[in-house]
């Protein structure tokens, strides 16, 4: 393929979502926005002397608080294209490159645009007295998936926590205070952690990582019928509440290649989704050392139930499904990660440097 036109070509794919509204949503509330330039560079080799591979790398929604303001590809693969093929709608590159003795390479270059969110509780809990039914569109996010099960134990716990309770808000609370209250971050966990709801409640071991946090938040949610997902993305930059949930150095810059993270969203007929993070929450007293009745954990605690840090962007919210094309792996747990194979072996993608990538950013517009 022709450089010129290949580029062109991956810039517009961003570029034709431009038309998008650049309001907050009503009700809102308004901050600065920020700036990201990311840089992700991929060089994949192998003990083999003559080798494929394939490529699939999650890339940013274009949506209210996240902007997709320029973006590029290149590199040495035989064949690419961008599709979002799956039941999540999530945007993916896909690259592959054809057996041969040379390093896969693939560069990666975007600016993204983001814009801290918060959706005000008058709002919140406004819409959820009014009791709304909820979208058609929306009912993805009530069915229970592999990793994210209703039923059972989960569907016991969630009904539990949420005794006598009938509004709709009050129960996504309740479910809140509980995981935040009762999970801790294991630093021994690899990654993000796996994320696997039904064996936390089975085991009765509630440490983990953000996924492992953010799963089973979503599940109890979605038992006490709350529409709710993950957000997988990655940080990118200085956090202005803690050091602990995001950095850079004095330029703005950072390498940012073990910076996943997983985020939640509920959803309250009326009001829309809702941004919440319960697994700072733990992240912040593991790094701290803080306990959860300390005055900073609480003041998270009560941000988080219905806001974001926008020093951090999101891909998508796939859990257990198909990428396409059809990967050795599948269903795929989740794509907060670069996915690559060699041939039918799956590469780490939880080790940058065994994988092999890297992915830096660099803070735009300080002074």
């Amino acid at each position: 393929m022709n450089r010129r036109n290949f580029i062109k070509t991956s810039t517009a794919t961003f570029l034709s979502m431009s038309a998008l509204p650049n309001l907050l949503l009503s009700g809102e509330e308004k901050h600065k926005s920020r700036s990201f330039r990311l840089l992700y560079t991929f060089d994949i080799q192998s003990d083999q002397k003559v080798f494929p591979a394939r490529l699939w790398n999650p890339l940013p929604l274009h949506n209210m608080y996240q902007k997709v303001k320029f973006f590029k590809y290149s590199g040495n693969f035989d064949a690419s294209h961008i599709n979002r093929k799956n039941i999540y709608d999530a945007q993916i590159l896909y690259a592959q490159w054809h057996a041969s003795d040379t390093s896969k390479q693939l560069t990666i270059e975007m600016e993204i645009e983001t814009l801290d969110r918060s959706v005000s509780l008058k709002k919140i809990k406004k819409a959820s007295q009014a009791n709304l039914p909820v979208p058609e569109d929306v009912r993805l996010y009530l069915q229970p998936t592999t990793h994210i099960p209703t039923d059972g134990k989960v569907a016991l716990k969630t009904m539990e926590i949420t005794k006598g309770i009938t509004d709709r808000f009050q129960k996504v609370e309740a479910i809140y205070n509980w995981i935040t209250e009762t999970t801790f971050r294991d630093p021994s966990i690899v990654g993000c952690g796996v994320g696997h709801a039904g064996k936390m409640i089975e085991s009765g071991y509630f440490g983990g990582k953000c996924t492992d946090i953010s799963s089973l938040f979503v599940a109890f949610l979605r038992s006490a019928g709350i529409p709710a997902r993950e957000v997988f993305g990655i940080r990118v930059g200085k956090s202005h509440f803690s050091k602990i949930l995001g950095k850079s150095d004095k330029h703005g810059f950072a390498d940012i290649s073990t910076w996943q993270h997983c985020r939640v969203e509920y959803y309250i007929p009326g009001a829309g989704w809702i941004p919440s993070d319960p697994a700072d929450i733990t992240k912040l007293e593991l790094g701290e050392g803080l306990k959860y009745s300390d005055q900073r954990v609480q003041e998270l605690k009560k941000r988080y139930l219905h806001s974001w840090e926008m020093n951090w962007i999101g891909f998508n919210h796939g859990r257990d499904f198909v990428l396409y094309p059809e990967p050795e792996q599948y269903p795929l747990n989740m794509l907060g990660y670069p996915y690559g194979e060699i041939e039918d072996e799956v590469l780490d993608y939880y080790s940058p440097k065994h994988f092999s990538y890297r992915i830096t950013s660099q803070e735009l517009g300080l002074k």
